[in-house]
């Protein structure tokens, strides 16, 4: 009787662009979204408009907004 070698593969775990986006962020520690546009290499100061939201919706826990006056400030957690 032969045993079969099985591979052992490690999973990874595929990361979001919003992921990556936050790990950007917590390089840069406190910054505007104009700056985090530009850390990201984008252009334009609000090219990352939909992503931030997306962040704020769907995982308020990783990300910090300082909304009291304009620029806002952002720092992930």
């Amino acid at each position: 009787m032969r045993l079969k070698k099985t591979l052992k593969l490690k999973k990874v775990i595929p990361r979001t662009y919003e992921q990556m986006c936050l790990d950007k962020l917590k390089e840069l520690g406190v910054s505007t979204a104009s700056e985090w546009a530009s850390a990201m290499g984008y252009e334009t100061h609000n090219a990352l408009a939909k992503v931030i939201r997306r962040i704020l919706d769907d995982m308020p826990d990783k990300i910090r907004v300082n909304s009291n006056r304009k620029p806002r400030y952002y720092r992930a957690l």
